[in-house]
C-alpha cells in the first residue's frame, strides 16, 4: 500500500471514530493514534493548542514531547503565526526549531481551524528520517485538518 493510500485508510478509520466519538480530546487522541499506527514514517504525532502567545501539547502519540511551545518560534509556532503549513525535510535546517526529541529529523506541522475561521491548534507530524514528508503528505493532512474543524464547537 502506497502512503496516499495508507492516509485514504487513515481518513476512513478516522471518519468511523468521529461518528461515535463527541469529545474534543478523546477524539484528538484517536486521530493521533490512528495515523502514527497507520503511517510508517511517523515517529512522532500530535496536536498543540492554541493559548494566547503559546501552543500547549494536546493528545499525542510518541516520545515525551515540549509542554509548551511559543507562538512564532519553532516550526510548530511558525505554522501557528504564519496560519499555514510548515514542511521542514531536515529540522536542523530551520531557523530556530525547537528540538523536543533529539531524533526527530524532518517535520510537518498543519494548522487547525473552527468553522468559523479561528486558528484553534496545529497538528504536529515528526519523523526520524530526514526528508520524510511531502506533498503527498500535505495534501492528505490538510484534508485532515478540514475533516475535524467541526470538532471546534462554535
Amino acid at each position: 500500500m502506497n502512503k496516499a493510500d495508507r492516509y485514504l485508510a487513515c481518513m476512513r478509520e478516522m471518519r468511523i471514530r468521529l461518528e461515535k466519538g463527541g469529545n474534543l480530546i478523546a477524539d484528538l487522541g484517536n486521530i493521533a493514534a490512528i495515523l502514527k499506527k497507520r503511517m510508517d514514517h511517523y515517529f512522532w504525532v500530535g496536536f498543540y493548542f492554541i493559548e494566547d502567545d503559546r501552543l500547549v501539547l494536546g493528545p499525542f502519540q510518541g516520545t515525551p514531547a515540549c509542554v509548551f511551545l511559543k507562538k512564532g518560534s519553532g516550526v510548530c509556532g511558525t505554522c501557528a503565526s504564519e496560519q499555514k503549513t510548515i514542511l521542514v525535510p531536515d529540522v536542523r535546517q530551520f531557523p530556530g526549531h525547537v528540538a523536543c526529541d533529539p531524533l526527530s529529523q524532518s517535520e510537518i506541522v498543519v494548522p487547525l481551524f473552527d468553522l468559523k475561521g479561528n486558528l484553534k491548534a496545529v497538528l504536529d507530524v515528526d519523523s526520524s528520517m530526514a526528508n520524510a514528508f511531502d506533498q503527498v503528505d500535505q495534501t492528505h493532512l490538510e484534508q485532515i485538518a478540514l475533516e475535524i474543524q467541526p470538532l471546534w464547537k462554535i
